[in-house]
Parts: structure tokens; C-alpha cells; sequence
């Protein structure tokens, strides 16, 4: 796993556990409200596990956040003044690694196509 999907997946676990206390809600709860299971809460607080877009939604719904407030740093007087930079740091990776893909598929395209003439 790089360096980068570790973070985002740590940093999801410790948002997840942060929401939980905050709404004072025990591990048994939250798996109540979002229809998993304790075992797999536990995991997911632990780094031990992923989940489906259709569990972030759950556990979104169920914590009464926006599914990207999962993914951001949690508040705290240091972490909402690097908020902003966090989010657009983020943003700027994931448009690199799009144009990277886009420009990779149309390089194919064009290959193929210049095969076929």
C-alpha cells in the first residue's frame, strides 16, 4: 500500500472514532445506526480494514457528516488552520493522478486507432 492510501486510511480510522465519541455513540452503536457489524467497526478503527462506497455513506448518514469530512483532518486549533491546504493538497495529487490516467488512455487511443488506418 503506498505511503499516501496509508494516510488517507489512517486518517479516515482516526475521523471515524473521533465522530463516534463526538456523538456519544460506543462501537456497538455506530454498527447499529449504520447497519455493520461491531467486528467490522472495530476494524475500521483499527486500520485493519477498507470499506465500500455504500459503508462510507452508511457510516456518513450514521455519524450526521458529509462523506468528505471522513477524509479531512480533525478539528483541532492546528488542523482547521491546515485545513485548507490538507483539502487542496489532496486535490492537486488526485489532478495529477487524473491528467496521468486521461493522458495515459488517449496515448492507447491514439495507438489504436493509428493502428487501424
Amino acid at each position: 500500500m503506498s505511503e499516501l492510501a496509508m494516510e488517507v486510511k489512517e486518517l479516515f480510522a482516526l475521523n471515524i472514532k473521533i465522530l463516534r465519541k463526538k456523538c456519544g455513540f460506543s462501537q456497538e452503536k455506530l454498527a447499529e445506526s449504520s447497519g455493520l457489524s461491531t467486528q467490522s467497526i472495530s476494524d475500521i478503527e483499527g486500520c485493519r480494514t477498507w470499506v465500500s462506497d455504500k459503508t462510507l455513506g452508511n457510516l456518513a448518514q450514521a455519524l450526521g457528516v458529509d462523506i468528505f469530512q471522513l477524509f479531512m483532518p480533525p478539528p483541532g486549533e492546528d488542523n482547521e488552520k491546515n485545513a485548507a491546504a490538507f483539502l487542496y493538497n489532496r486535490l492537486i495529487k488526485l489532478r495529477t493522478i487524473m491528467k496521468e490516467d486521461i493522458d495515459k488512455r488517449l496515448d492507447q487511443f491514439y495507438l489504436t486507432e493509428k493502428s487501424l488506418d
